[in-house]
């Protein structure tokens, strides 16, 4: 028996070194390998490196178009329209589209006849373009069909006339058009109005909405030499590429009233001369209003949160931004493969172009890239984020102003500064937090 059991010891201990070496050698594997199902585990609650970047998280909950609009057939429209409108809209491009979104449901409460909008914009828009320069009039018209009439020129009796101007902007409280509106739209025929500026559309009927909704994701398409224009631009940048809204003009600082520390004298002469009489707050006053994310990003500091979230520096970056952006060497530093609209097209087609033009070349790449991120929550972000999601590209991420302030102000810096930007953005993107899109979008859980 004793020979035996000297036997076995010697057959076992070869074994034994072979397994305890298979075990080391697969630990080695697992600790060490930047792939590593072990690595990516551990990194949502550790600063994220360059192992994983935001967008490599499972999603909980998207927000999608709604059936009860995208299915369903339109109600039949009254035999008899009430009268004609136009909606006259301001401002930039993409706020003049959110009127116009407003308008066209407004239009369909009220049982009228919609005449093409009018797009007045202000002289520092630098701006000459109006809706049928930017938007396919006949396509539009088509995908209406059903939804509201939709006319181009107005009846003989009619055209001759001057609408009646009636403007909602700053109408507050409960305003109701039906009450307010409809009875003008009855007397005089034909109105021009600009909706409300903060919109009760829950109170809607389901075809007035269904109408806006239409209107504003299904209707609204570039005209054929502005879309040709939009394809060629996205075409010329370097695949996959992350698109960037960055907002840090002159104007923008300016109306904003934060003050900064450490930029160019350039840029501080270029601030000075657009403020005005909007005066920055100072003291205990400026801190409150910088924690409630009220101060425009510095170019810098959107390249250290992107950093925080795992976007790798040789991310192709497209920079979707108007003119006059100031401290953008604080970005390239970081981020040196960056390309604009004015890099990447003909210098004579760049310079042709107006203002609605140039932001709907902007859009256009935004809604079709491989990733989308704002570093602002403004008109153009809103309809970029709802185009993606009716599209079901959720790669979409606002920058939290107001995470960064209260952060810093905490006195948090580096790694640990870093570490809680992560958590910070993890959670809004994974929840799908600050993208939620309410009257055409439904929530769903994943």
């Amino acid at each position: 028996m004793k020979q035996l059991n000297q036997a076995f010891n010697v057959f076992l201990k070869p074994i034994c070194s072979i397994f305890l070496l298979c075990v080391s050698l697969i630990l080695a594997l697992v600790f060490l390998s930047p792939s590593s199902l072990f690595s990516q585990l551990s990194l949502p609650s550790q600063s994220p490196g360059v192992r994983i970047d935001i967008w490599s998280l499972r999603r909980v909950a998207e927000w999608r178009p709604c059936k009860w609009w995208l299915q369903e057939k339109p109600v039949a429209l009254p035999a008899k329209t009430n009268g004609y409108i136009r909606v006259d809209c301001y401002g930039g491009l993409n706020q003049m589209r959110r009127d116009f979104c407003d308008g066209v449901g407004i239009a369909r409460l009220l049982n009228a006849t919609l005449v093409l909008p009018k797009f007045e914009v202000a002289a520092y828009w630098n701006e000459s373009s109006g809706f049928a320069d930017v938007f396919d009039v006949d396509y539009f018209s088509q995908q209406m069909d059903g939804f509201i009439h939709v006319v181009k020129e107005l009846p003989v009796e009619i055209a001759s006339k001057e609408p009646f101007q009636v403007d909602c902007r700053k109408r507050k409280g409960q305003f109701d058009y039906i009450e307010s509106v409809l009875p003008l739209l009855l007397k005089h025929r034909y109105i021009s109005f600009t909706p409300q500026m903060s919109q009760r559309r829950d109170r809607y009927p389901h075809y007035a909405k269904a109408t806006l909704c239409q209107a504003c994701y299904k209707a609204l398409r570039l005209t054929e030499a502005l879309e040709k224009k939009s394809i060629e631009l996205l075409q010329a940048i370097p695949k996959p590429f992350l698109a960037l809204h960055l907002r840090f003009e002159p104007d923008m600082v300016a109306y904003s009233q934060c003050e900064y520390v450490g930029l160019s004298p350039e840029s501080m002469k270029a601030i000075e001369a657009s403020r005005g009489d909007r005066k920055p707050w100072t003291g205990e006053a400026a801190n409150i209003w910088r924690k409630r994310g009220k101060c425009p990003l510095t170019p810098r500091e959107t390249a250290f949160i992107l950093r925080s979230l795992g976007i790798p520096r040789n991310t192709n970056i497209y920079l979707a931004a108007g003119d006059g952006l100031m401290e953008i060497e604080g970005f390239t530093s970081i981020f040196p493969n960056v390309s604009t609209k004015s890099t990447l097209l003909r210098d004579e087609d760049f310079k042709a172009m107006h203002g609605n033009t140039k932001a709907a070349l902007d859009y256009y790449v935004s809604i079709n890239s491989n990733s989308y991120i704002a570093t602002y929550f403004g008109n153009m972000d809103k309809m970029v984020a709802a185009m993606r999601a009716y599209q079901g590209m959720y790669k979409t991420l606002f920058l939290s102003r107001k995470a960064f302030s209260e952060l810093t102000y905490k006195g948090l810096r580096g790694k640990e500064l870093r570490r809680a930007l992560w958590r910070v953005h993890r959670n809004e993107y994974v929840m799908g937090r600050g993208s939620a899109l309410p009257d055409c979008f439904c929530e769903f859980k994943l």
